[in-house]
């Protein structure tokens, strides 16, 4: 089915496009690329070759580069055209735009000029690792790509090895085995991990377990493809709480089952014990 081009209103929009499956785009977003003025990619490369799997024509018009290294010049000028009554559609290499890209600042700089800012929603690594990981998922964070350098590289995963949610990471083959090395120091083998790459494309892999048995399994291995890594939540997630003060703030937003299994899983204790607790809190609700 051939995208049907529609009258775009001046603006910015914000196309996820897909992560290594090219059936993985939504209906709007062929339209968006359709029927935009000016077409804005992080890799002009791959937005060429992703319109022409789905036969849509360039006519003409202009498909700009914008990427890190595009600057604040390179910013201007897009937020002229859409100021001059252009719609400009902004694709990232993979993915939904401004997650570990350089859109944030368009977006913000065209948002500042009073226009149309507006996302057409798709496909994200991110969101896709979280799904398949079985890790919790009910608050999780995503902190990006962790620093190259050792020092700094440890400094950072101590100040996040308490957060009280499942954290994701992206990571550089060249370097996951540094990564998971450093986990396993400042966050203990035991906690529950997955390693999920080359998602929705041939070989997609998920390695879910114990960081050192995940560790233990990169070291051993090459391990090539785009990669997240998740990791389970920090054990002190409800800090300064007592196991009860938890459980009643918890179950005023869910069940008393669901509320049992956070709390459980947050203090790491048995969870019929916290079961238990709960039950005999339940009036007190």
């Amino acid at each position: 089915m051939k995208p049907v081009p529609t009258h775009l209103p001046p603006g910015l929009y914000l196309v996820s496009t897909p992560i290594g499956n090219a059936r993985d785009i939504t209906l709007r977003a062929l339209d968006i690329l359709s029927s935009a003025d000016v077409i804005a990619a992080e890799d002009t490369r791959t937005a060429r070759k992703l319109m022409q799997i789905h036969a849509i024509p360039t006519g003409g018009r202009p498909i700009i580069a914008y990427h890190d290294h595009s600057g604040e010049n390179g910013r201007a000028g897009l937020v002229r055209l859409v100021a001059e009554g252009k719609s400009v559609a902004y694709v990232s290499e993979a993915g939904t735009p401004l997650v570990s890209d350089p859109g944030y600042a368009l977006a913000r700089d065209v948002a500042r000029g009073g226009h149309l800012v507006t996302a057409a929603p798709g496909a994200s690594a991110v969101l896709a690792a979280l799904a398949v990981s079985g890790l919790p998922s009910d608050r999780f964070l995503f902190a990006g790509f962790p620093p190259s350098q050792a020092a700094a590289r440890k400094k950072w995963l101590a100040e996040l090895a308490d957060v009280p949610a499942t954290l994701a990471f992206y990571e550089s083959p060249r370097r996951v085995r540094e990564l998971f090395n450093d986990l396993v120091q400042t966050f203990g083998k035991d906690r529950q991990a997955a390693l999920c790459r080359e998602l929705t494309k041939k070989f997609e892999e998920v390695i879910r377990g114990p960081l050192g048995t995940v560790c233990e399994i990169v070291n051993n291995r090459e391990i090539k493809g785009e990669i997240v890594v998740l990791v389970g939540r920090g054990r002190q997630s409800v800090a300064e709480e007592t196991m009860e003060d938890a459980l009643r703030r918890a179950m005023k937003e869910m069940s008393l089952k669901d509320a049992a299994a956070l709390v459980a899983e947050a203090y790491g204790l048995p969870k019929r014990k916290v079961y238990q607790a709960a039950l005999e809190l339940e009036p007190d609700k």
